[in-house]
């Protein structure tokens, strides 16, 4: 191969070299050359040349839930797999191109298939693709239901059927539901927080989300371990807790305050108010309602076991989803002996007693912010 056998083969005549065996030389030179432009060029597109992108706006609906955490890889993936962008590549330069790109957070989404990834991005950045449901810190579950239902065209009360059906199969930790009387086993376990809903979705999926969440942020916090130390008889009495401080606080001292009330109406040395917690929000959950003025008539009346002006002790279940801070506070209350508290202006300025003679003192001032 390396030209030194010219030696070899003395003889004179040389043999012609066949036109038939150059035309072969030439088709797989030029074949070599065709694979080698072919190989380049995708080589080249992959490396510099733009990626495939749909144009223009798409058409239909597609449902698309992002979720927590994922980044611009991941969701392009997932945007590809339903046929909403074309390829990944194209939504993570268009995400990156986008000033706001950054700013997709996990949810659902409303998007359109054989869209521009540039379009998918904007589309993902606008409030009104975005289906999401929120509960807040204190939100009774009929209040989060209804947003269900609305999220995903639903008729009235369906959620509330799914909950009341199917609560033992949403992912409920073992302590819950451990009362008879409670009116809703999901009360207390809906976390507050930012969830997918949108349409195609089912409620038990939604719901499954939201007892997943409290699941595991209970957890963390041992509430077992906490209800003990508390003198409670277990952690869905600490949730109870912290959804009474939740609807009848309005700020992080309020809390505090709040659950040493609580605490210190439960014991059985409590000669004040006979263990009676004679909490508004109890009686105003039992129903459905959110009223500051009550008779005392119409309470003394009702005998429900959520009422707290006729039963002693804690009721039943919580009559809200607490937030952190509830919690917080109803793990770590104040000690400083306080027992009453009045909104004395009759919507967001609490003050706090340590006796019935202070806390008389507190019901004028509410009378007169109220002109009774």
């Amino acid at each position: 191969a390396r030209g030194d056998r010219k030696g070899r083969g003395g003889g004179k005549g040389k043999k012609r070299r066949s036109g038939c065996a150059c035309l072969v030389v030439v088709a797989v030179f030029g074949g070599g050359l065709a694979g080698v432009g072919y190989f380049g060029y995708h080589y080249y597109q992959n490396r510099f040349g733009s990626a495939p992108d749909y144009a223009g706006d798409g058409s239909g609906q597609v449902t698309v839930e992002i979720g927590k955490g994922a980044g611009g890889y991941e969701i392009g993936q997932k945007l590809k797999a339903l046929g909403v962008v074309k390829s990944v590549d194209a939504f993570v330069s268009a995400q990156q191109e986008n000033p706001q790109g950054k700013r997709i957070q996990a949810g659902a989404y409303l998007l359109r298939k054989g869209m521009s990834a540039a379009s998918a991005v904007e589309l993902m950045l606008d409030p009104k693709s975005q289906n999401n449901v929120v509960v807040a810190p204190g939100n009774r579950n009929a209040t989060v239901y209804a947003s269900i239902d609305k999220q995903l065209g639903l008729s009235k009360g369906t959620t509330s059927g799914v909950a009341k059906k199917d609560y033992k199969s949403l992912g409920l930790p073992s302590w819950a539901n451990s009362n008879k009387d409670i009116k809703d086993p999901l009360e207390g376990f809906l976390w507050p927080a930012t969830y997918p809903a949108a349409k195609g979705m089912k409620p038990e999926s939604v719901l499954k989300g939201m007892v997943k969440q409290a699941s595991s942020n209970y957890a963390a916090m041992g509430l077992a371990e906490k209800a003990k130390s508390l003198k409670l008889a277990d952690p869905l009495q600490v949730v109870t807790v912290a959804s009474l401080v939740e609807a009848e606080g309005k700020t992080h001292d309020d809390y505090r305050k709040m659950a040493e009330v609580v605490y210190n109406r439960l014991k059985s040395t409590n000669t004040e108010t006979n263990q009676l917690l004679q909490f508004d929000s109890t009686f105003n959950y039992l129903k459905g309602q959110s009223n500051i003025h009550i008779s005392e008539s119409e309470i003394n009346s009702n005998k429900d076991p959520y009422n707290t002006y006729t039963q002693r002790g804690l009721p039943p279940g919580p009559i809200g989803n607490p937030g952190v801070d509830a919690l917080k506070a109803t793990l770590n209350p104040t000690s400083d002996g306080w027992m009453y508290f009045v909104a004395t202006d009759g919507h967001s300025k609490t003050e706090f007693a340590k006796t019935n003679a202070d806390f008389e003192k507190l019901k004028e001032k509410f009378n007169d912010s109220s002109g009774n």
